[in-house]
Formats: C-alpha cells, sequence, structure tokens
C-alpha cells in the first residue's frame, strides 16, 4: 500500500473514499465535517439521517459508517467519530480505532484509495504529532495484516503546519 501526505482540501481528492472527522450526531459541522457536508450537497445530510437511524444516540467514538459521495469526487464518505481530549477521550486506542475501521469499511466497499484528515487534531485537541504517529501506525498495521485491496492511502491535511508533522512522524518512521 502506498502512503501519502498531501496539503490540500480533502473535498478536491479524486480518491474512492474519503475520510469525514464527524461528529456523533453525523448531521454536518465545522472545519472537515462542515467542508464535506458543504462540497457533498444536501444529499449527504439526508444520507446521513438514515445512518442515524441506526445509532439513535449517536455514531460511538472510534466507529465508522459510509455513505455516498453524492457532489464529491470520491465515491463514497466514511464518517468516523474521533475522540475528544477536551471531554476527556484521551485514549490512543479509541483514535487508532478511527483509522483501522474506516480503513476496515474501505476495504468492504471495494475501493483502492482512500484520503483522511487529521482526525481530533485541531477543536477536539489532540496534539498533530500523536495524531500523525497513531494515524501511521494504524495504517501500518492495517496494511501489514489485511490490505485487502487498498492500493494507496493519503492525508490530506488542511495547514503546512500540520502537513510538515505528518511528514516529520512518517519520515522517523521509516528510518
Amino acid at each position: 500500500m502506498r502512503l501519502e501526505i498531501l496539503q490540500g482540501d480533502i473535498t478536491t481528492r479524486d480518491v474512492d473514499a474519503i475520510v469525514n472527522a464527524a461528529n456523533s450526531s453525523l448531521m454536518g459541522g465545522g472545519g472537515v465535517d462542515g467542508a464535506i457536508h458543504r462540497a457533498a450537497g444536501r444529499e449527504l445530510l439526508a444520507a446521513c439521517m438514515q445512518v442515524r437511524e441506526r445509532y439513535p444516540h449517536g455514531l460511538p467514538v472510534g466507529q465508522a459508517v459510509a455513505t455516498p459521495g453524492f457532489k464529491l469526487p470520491a465515491r463514497w464518505v466514511i464518517h468516523t467519530v474521533g475522540p475528544n481530549r477536551h471531554a476527556g477521550q484521551n485514549d490512543p486506542e479509541l483514535l487508532a480505532s478511527c483509522f483501522r475501521e474506516s480503513l476496515k469499511v474501505a476495504a468492504s466497499l471495494g475501493a483502492s484509495s482512500v484520503a483522511f484528515p487529521a482526525i481530533s487534531a485541531g477543536v477536539y485537541g489532540w496534539d498533530a504529532r500523536e495524531v500523525a504517529t497513531v494515524a501511521l501506525d494504524a495504517v501500518s498495521r492495517f496494511d501489514a495484516e489485511s490490505s485487502r485491496g487498498l492500493e494507496l492511502v493519503e492525508f490530506v491535511l488542511f495547514s503546512a503546519a500540520t502537513t510538515d508533522v505528518f511528514r516529520s512522524v512518517f519520515t522517523a518512521s521509516e528510518g
């Protein structure tokens, strides 16, 4: 599996699936979540409302579900709820679960390429370096255990600073 780290807008990526750092309601929000909802169009909210019927108390932290991508270049959106450090959710295993479960969903859909944001960095209070370390480890373990058709994993990061952190962690893990 090839891994790439890019600075940019995840909503413009021509991959099979993009991962949404969603809130548990799946009803849209700010940051990556809001950008994905805006770019995908109203149909995404309707699809999320249907998914929400299976999760009346919200999608649990660390889990992942898929919807169509609608107006996005990506065929699917995989929604995952990252842990919120400000709410006391500081277990790295919860964060790793977001990446693992998203990869499992992508593989089950038959996706060969998937793009991730920096789940839980930013407003959820996780340090970008810790997110990068957990994310890269989860992807590496998934690849070693069974990539199941996944050929490309992108980390598409909004800021130059976060992109630099992910590249630094990736370079250190290779050496």
